[in-house]
């Protein structure tokens, strides 16, 4: 009995651990600019917040991001700035939790800047 409930602590702190690396550890970090052309609240059971900027014409130069519903600040922004050009400021997580967004990109601050010529 001893031996099986040091197994299941030892699968738990291992779980621990890995949900913190995920979680608190960013992969990179970065700025991406463009036309904010879509941000929603989506989902049927966890609602996350979930944009798009577009980088040019392609589908390829599309940018996907999502937003920690504790963000509010950041949230409120990209409502007011839709369609739009903007400087996002960003991280990029190892992995994205199904509660937290779609993607691994989180948007940490919003900026509204002129369109380059």
């Amino acid at each position: 009995m001893k031996f099986l409930f040091k197994i299941l602590i030892g699968v738990l702190l291992i779980l621990v651990a890995y949900f913190c690396f995920a979680y608190f550890v960013t992969y990179s970090e970065g700025v991406r600019s463009g036309d904010l052309v879509k941000f929603s609240k989506k989902g049927v059971i966890f609602k996350t917040w979930e944009g798009k900027l577009s980088q040019g014409v392609s589908e390829e130069l599309q940018f996907n991001f999502s937003v920690e519903k504790g963000d509010q600040e950041v949230i409120n922004k990209l409502q007011n700035l839709q369609g739009t050009f903007v400087k996002l400021t960003y991280i990029e997580r190892y992995q994205t939790f199904f509660w937290l967004g779609d993607t691994k990109y989180y948007i940490k601050k919003v900026e509204k800047v002129q369109r380059p010529e």
